[in-house]
Formats: structure tokens, sequence, C-alpha cells
């Protein structure tokens, strides 16, 4: 196997597929192809893939609902791409599950580059089900195991950076970021990768105000660096990632128990609560 693992290419259009295969082989994956949704979501479950390539535009079924049937069994890194460069169809690959999204035709280098910054992001510890919700921890992990350690995170500063501990608890949110194992109330949190790094770099922040640029950049992996490009349509994402927590963590947006949205700058973590410890 190549040193990055296994991509997968799902894509009808012979010189599109052909193009984004030479990119991932450069890359360093070992790379398969398909050319239909159906073969498409087959391999990827065949080939254990750490990275998808999926068009919008497939002859059989569209790629939303490849990648919802993905998601069903997968955790691997997905880029979708269209022809289209309109704000529903982004919004509605964050929706479905993408960590990223490229509008045809694309730079090769920009492709290249895109998946370099995913794969700096660290994988799931669990795979991802079919919806959010909650489903037990991985089979023969006992949550003692999982969440040995303390940090009790507050609204005046304290921060998880500075010590070894894995563990962050908030107004019964428990996440432990070593594993990337989120329980809420004692139930396990399904998050997809980018919502998990978001809804972390808030926590960790213990209060202090994340911007929508500072959120994109922890989603990238770049928390370092100042200079990298960000869009509107990044910033976008953002936002629907922030959507999708909230969703799944039940917030009440009258009482944020954990994203507390700053108008116009960016998020915070909510203040703690006694009365949820």
């Amino acid at each position: 196997m190549s040193e990055n693992g296994v991509a997968v290419v799902i894509e009808d259009d012979d010189d599109v597929r052909n193009l984004v295969d030479a990119v991932l082989k450069e890359a360093g994956f070992e790379v398969y192809s398909a050319s239909n949704g159906r073969e498409g979501v087959e391999m990827v479950r065949q080939q254990q893939a750490a990275v998808i390539t999926l068009d919008v535009g497939l002859p059989d079924i569209d790629g939303y609902e490849v990648l919802r049937r993905i998601r069903q069994f997968s955790d691997a890194y997905v880029v979708m791409l269209t022809a289209r460069n309109e704000e529903p169809e982004t919004l509605t690959a964050f929706h479905t599950g993408a960590d990223d999204f490229v509008t045809k035709p694309f730079l090769p280098r920009e492709l290249r580059a895109r998946i370099n910054a995913m794969m700096r992001r660290p994988r799931h510890a669990v795979p991802l089900a079919a919806t959010g919700g909650s489903v037990p921890p991985p089979a023969g992990v006992a949550q003692s195991s999982i969440f040995q350690g303390r940090f009790e995170s507050s609204a005046q500063g304290s921060s998880a950076a500075g010590t070894e501990e894995a563990v962050i608890k908030h107004n019964g949110l428990v996440l432990n970021y070593k594993s990337r194992v989120v329980l809420l109330n004692g139930k396990h949190l399904i998050l997809t990768r980018s919502e998990f790094d978001l809804l972390l770099d808030i926590v960790r922040a213990g209060g202090e105000v994340r911007t929508r640029a500072d959120l994109v950049r922890a989603a990238r992996g770049e928390h370092y660096r100042d200079d990298s490009y960000i869009s509107d349509a990044d910033e976008r994402a953002v936002e629907t990632h922030i959507g999708n927590l909230r969703r799944k963590l039940r917030e009440d947006p009258q009482s944020p128990r954990w994203l507390q949205t700053i108008r116009g700058v960016g998020y915070r973590l909510a203040p703690k609560r006694p009365d949820l410890e």
C-alpha cells in the first residue's frame, strides 16, 4: 500500500477522472476509480479508502446520495467536485458530510493543497453513522478507560492547550481530544471530522472569542498560520458546520450551553453552569 493509503475517485468524466487519479498518485496514494455512484460506494467499502473525491453529477445516483451512503460506514476525507459554483451546492455538500468542495475546472495544485490540508487533521477514532445522534462507544472500550483524567473548562478563560490531560468537561459535555470521542449527557455523540475540530477549538479557547477565520484555520489544521487565504465561502462553510453542531448538540439558541454567537465576529464557549455539571 502507498504511504498515504488508499484514495477512491468517483467521477464519470474520463478526463477529470484521469487528472484526479494522477494528482492523488503524485500525492502518495494508491488510487482506485469508479465511473458511477453505486460502484464507487462499493469500492470505498472494499478498499477502506482514506480519501475520496466525489463528483456531484453522476449518471446513476447523485453525489450527495453517494456521500450519505458512504457516511454510514466510513469517515474517509471527502472532497466533492462540481461544475456549479453556487452557494446551495456548497451548503448541501457540507450538510451531507463533505470535508471540502471544489469547483470545476480546478488547478491540480489546488486540489493537491486541499487534500494535504485535510490529511493534516487527525482521523476519527470511530466510524460515522448514517446520521447524527447517540451510539455506543467503540466495542471493547469502556468509558472509564476512554475518559481518564479531568480538565474543567470555564468561561473565565481556562484552556486545555497547556495541559497533558486529554479530557475537557463543560456543561454536561465530555470531550476527549486524543481519542476524538464526545459524550453528551453520557451518550456518545457522532460528529464529522470538521465538526469535532471546530468544537474542540471553541472549547479549548475557554471563553475567548474565536473568529470565523480562526475556525477556518482550525478546520484546516493551520492554527498558527496567519497568512493563509480565507474566502467568504470558507467562512460560510464554518457557519454551516456550527449549525450542524448546534443541531446535534440540541442547543437552545436562547440559552446556549456551549456555542455562543458573537455577532459580526465569531463564536465562543458559553459560560459554565453549575446546574449542568
